[in-house]
């Protein structure tokens, strides 16, 4: 077994998820990410902690999502009482086939999330951690050879997440008690929004590893402008480009997009709450320096924003804020490193990618 594998195991278990001695852990992976499995499984061990694996197959999803029938989904109540008891869940993205899901059709993909958001809600609030392992499949979508896209994610990984945290820190001192965040980038670009009350968190590789992001919640109703998401969106196999969106009241009114318009309209179809932002979020981690097609990563890079239509974290929403809900929770990112600016409230914080208080800055 690659010795990366084991440390990743370890960052999982004592970074990101803190477990603890009787600790009960969900370990949710394919079947290509065995040895992280059986690397956190050793680790678990160790601490005293009780997994439960369970085999995540986008060949069986799938098989399932094409047989049933749109209307039929129900909330699975015995999975819904595993995460009622978990205290942590570790999931791990992987697979031979990154497009295999690609011929599920947008409503029933919909139809499937809205019927497992309750579920969604309980793993979130557990200790969770979503990470990737570097399989072939993520390898080739990202057009790298295997090798290098093994070195790519365990660099990415295995940084140093104290010094990444004191890095984002000073953008989450300028986020936190501002009001308003406008963001401008080429002629396609320009959406304002209030954050005013809702906290901004620092993502340094505890929910997501990798991390490299600060992230908040727009107030609910406060979007106004249009945005062009000029770096695409991978989707359950199939490639969302050119995507443009109109908010008006915070609520989406008009969109488009150069390819699979579709695929974005089912998003926003999926319910109410998918018509409005539960996410802004601030790309911050420049090791990650490459567009891979993969949101775990590239939501994180330097030089980039990202917004998210659907569900707002609890953690980022002030309480006497409205949450957005919905059962989508869908990153979208527009590339910030030329003929854009960050603005919180009327002052310039990021210029072509570079951040205040980073030399650089003009």
């Amino acid at each position: 077994m690659d010795p990366r594998i084991r440390t990743h195991a370890e960052i999982i278990v004592d970074h990101s998820t803190r477990i603890e001695a009787g600790d009960d852990v969900v370990v949710s992976m394919p079947a290509v990410a065995e040895d992280l499995a059986v690397a956190l499984h050793e680790v678990l061990g160790d601490r005293g902690a009780n997994p439960v694996y369970l085999n995540n197959s986008e060949r069986a999803s799938r098989a399932y999502l094409r047989a049933s029938d749109d209307e039929g989904f129900e909330t699975p109540a015995h999975q819904l009482a595993l995460y009622e008891e978990t205290d942590a869940a570790i999931i791990a993205r992987g697979g031979p086939n990154a497009s295999e899901q690609s011929d599920v059709t947008p409503e029933t993909n919909a139809a499937y999330r809205r019927a497992m958001r309750p579920v969604l809600d309980e793993r979130l609030g557990t200790r969770w951690c979503l990470t990737q392992f570097p399989s072939s499949g993520h390898a080739q979508l990202a057009g790298m050879s295997t090798e290098a896209y093994e070195n790519f994610v365990w660099d990415a990984v295995t940084l140093d997440w104290d010094e990444q945290r004191e890095h984002q820190a000073r953008m989450v001192d300028i986020l936190d008690g501002a009001d308003e965040v406008r963001i401008r980038s080429g002629e396609g670009t320009d959406v304002r929004m209030s954050v005013a009350g809702n906290p901004t968190l620092n993502d340094y590789g505890e929910h997501n590893l990798p991390g490299g992001e600060v992230f908040t919640a727009p107030v609910k109703e406060s979007v106004e402008g249009e945005v062009h998401f000029d770096m695409p969106l991978y989707r359950k196999g199939k490639e969302i480009e050119g995507a443009r969106i109109r908010f008006e009241d915070g609520k989406v009114v008009g969109h488009s997009a150069e390819r699979n318009e579709a695929v974005l309209t089912g998003i926003l179809n999926t319910d109410e709450g998918a018509r409005y932002l539960g996410e802004l979020g601030i790309g911050m981690n420049r090791s990650i320096d490459r567009f891979t097609y993969n949101m775990l990563f590239d939501e994180k890079m330097g030089d980039t924003v990202h917004m998210a239509v659907g569900n707002a974290y609890a953690d980022t929403v002030g309480e006497e804020n409205e949450r957005n809900e919905s059962a989508e929770h869908v990153d979208m990112i527009v590339d910030m490193s030329e003929d854009s600016t960050i603005e919180v409230d009327g002052e310039v914080v990021q210029r072509n990618g570079t951040f205040v208080f980073e030399e650089g800055f003009e």
